[in-house]
């Protein structure tokens, strides 16, 4: 690998021509003498060249160069969880919380550049940069929690797939079968990028591309009130919403804002050929990652859009007693999910196939069902990429990639198909409510790791944030986690169990005391220096000493 022997010499000479030619790589984790000896396999073996001699402000040909990473980490807005809330968004506050869905989006994107800045300026992954950080035992807690975050997110989106397997067969293939499909299809995707990490990325961009053919049809099939879907996206109200509105929104943000790929994007952007010596390139790459992020977010944005457009407009307001007539009248064999009663209609992913096919012919739901089959298939591959990444960087493996994928494919299947065998496709609802609160609860332990490094000069240098990031940084993750603590709330209370309400109490103090600990250490990376007391992050520009005291800064070389 080009780019790996360049930096293993670099690090093998700390001196170049008498000047300290480090480029970050001193954060990183010292690798096993067996690491040095055998070439260890990565996702990024070959980098991708970025073009020289471009004198233009902004140039075509690099953006191409850089775009890829963006468009991976877009699709867990697109994973099978998502379109879920954007159709039980429709399907119950009609056009009325596009405006959320927008927010979040924008809250996401912020949240990414931090992430891609991260990777950009010292070329580690946010899990790597945890690794070195944070003292044992709080690292193992911390990945831990990211595992379970994981697990949820794969366990949505593997059943995602199964259940367009399902659709796609008229119900021949039960759940469990659809698992062990998505399972086998997943390890022989993933080794793509043995014939090239472009081919691989290109294979990501036909899937978003199915996803926006396929929802996209559904959206003009509809024929959406546009006046409507605009009043709905800007302007920030809800009119007669009660408590269902208010948690289907905060479940939008919950779904929009995943733990996971704050770590995934600190990696994929660690695929393209940087000299991070270089300031003008490392300036260059954050500009062109954040442009690339925008243009993959908006698509995404469209994207789930086009679901929520679809269900406000079909099936706002509708009752079960209504589809159930519409899908007898159709002959559907499906009329029986819907009870003989005026509840307002319910809908998952699943049931939302059905009303398609019900209303607007079977064309509609095989086409609702691929689109919902590439969701679950691209979100699958990248949430693999997420947990290898996470695994690797905390633990610090050096094991084959073979044993690295089958470990973290096993960790999160295994809990998938014992759902999948012991439930029916019908009632996976629950299902999901506990995995959207499990994964809500794990966004503390990206957001706030991630503001916490890129906020210090000793790890970012002239690149960390500045005073008004800081301070914007800190109130949107403020946010986006007390938004996320009220989805759980309002899930443990409807319970109704004593001894579930003492459990969930017991474990709520651990919780937050782990959350406390590591909102100090970020408290003290922004610059709240009262609270740096006994903390093992000095980061005090007088003495010099940096986070952990063990990192070394270098000179940026300006060209």
């Amino acid at each position: 690998m080009k780019g790996g022997k360049n930096e293993k010499s670099k690090l093998n000479s700390p001196q170049e021509d008498g000047v300290q030619t480090n480029q970050y790589s001193s954060i990183s984790p010292p690798a096993s003498p067996v690491a040095q000896d055998e070439p260890f396999s990565t996702y990024f073996e070959d980098k991708v060249a970025i073009p020289e001699n471009v004198s233009q402000v902004f140039s075509f040909r690099k953006l191409w160069a850089f775009t890829g990473p963006g468009f991976l980490m877009s699709i867990a807005y697109l994973d099978p969880g998502n379109i879920e809330s954007d159709l039980q968004s429709g399907a119950t506050a009609g056009f009325k919380l596009l405006w959320v869905l927008l927010g979040a989006t924008i809250i996401g994107l912020l949240l990414q550049r931090l992430a891609a800045r991260l990777g950009v300026v010292t070329g580690m992954h946010l899990a790597e940069v945890c690794n070195r950080q944070y003292p044992t035992v709080p690292r193992i807690i911390l990945w831990l929690m990211v595992e379970l975050a994981i697990i949820g997110s794969d366990m949505q989106e593997v059943i995602g797939c199964a259940i367009a397997f399902n659709l796609l067969s008229v119900g021949r293939i039960p759940l469990w079968v659809g698992v062990l499909i998505t399972i086998t299809d997943t390890f022989v995707f993933l080794f793509l990028d043995k014939y090239g990490l472009r081919k691989l990325e290109a294979f990501f961009g036909f899937l978003i591309t199915v996803m926006a053919l396929s929802f996209g049809y559904e959206y003009v099939l509809v024929s959406p009130d546009q006046g409507e879907l605009l009043k709905g996206m800007f302007l920030p109200y809800c009119a007669g919403c009660g408590p269902p509105q208010l948690e289907q929104a905060v479940g939008i943000v919950g779904a929009v804002i995943m733990p996971h790929n704050i770590y995934l994007h600190s990696a994929l952007v660690k695929s393209r050929d940087i000299d991070r010596k270089n300031k003008k390139e490392l300036k260059e790459a954050n500009k062109y990652y954040f442009i690339e992020s925008t243009v993959a977010l908006f698509v995404s944005f469209l994207i789930n859009v086009f679901v929520v457009a679809v269900f406000a407009q079909a099936f706002y307001g509708k009752t079960n007693i209504e589809m159930n007539k519409e899908c007898n009248a159709t002959g559907s064999p499906h009329s029986g999910l819907f009870p003989l009663n005026n509840g307002t209609l319910e809908v998952d992913i699943y049931k939302g196939g059905v009303v398609l096919g019900c209303v607007f012919g079977p064309a509609a739901l095989y086409i609702w069902a691929i689109g919902i089959l590439a969701a679950g298939q691209s979100s699958t591959m990248t949430g693999t990429y997420s947990g290898q990444f996470v695994m690797e960087g905390f633990l610090n493996l050096r094991w084959s990639r073979f044993a690295r994928v089958l470990l973290t494919r096993s960790v999160a299947i295994i809990p998938t198909l014992l759902v999948a065998i012991f439930q029916d496709v019908e009632h996976l609802t629950g299902m999901n409510d506990f995995l959207n609160v499990l994964q809500s609860m794990q966004l503390p332990f990206a957001l706030i790791p991630i503001l916490t490094f890129t906020s210090m000069t000793s790890i970012m240098n002239d690149f960390a944030n500045g005073m008004v990031w800081k301070i914007s940084g800190g109130i949107v993750i403020l946010l986006v986690c007390a938004i996320n603590m009220y989805f759980v709330v309002v899930y443990v209370t409807a319970l109704n169990s004593v001894l579930f309400y003492v459990f969930a109490a017991l474990l709520s103090i651990a919780y937050l005391c782990f959350v406390v600990y590591l909102a100090w250490h970020c408290l003290v990376a922004l610059g709240v220096s009262c609270l740096d007391f006994g903390s093992r992050m000095q980061l005090s520009q007088h003495t010099g000493i940096f986070l952990m005291s063990d990192m070394d800064t270098d000179n940026l070389i300006e060209r």
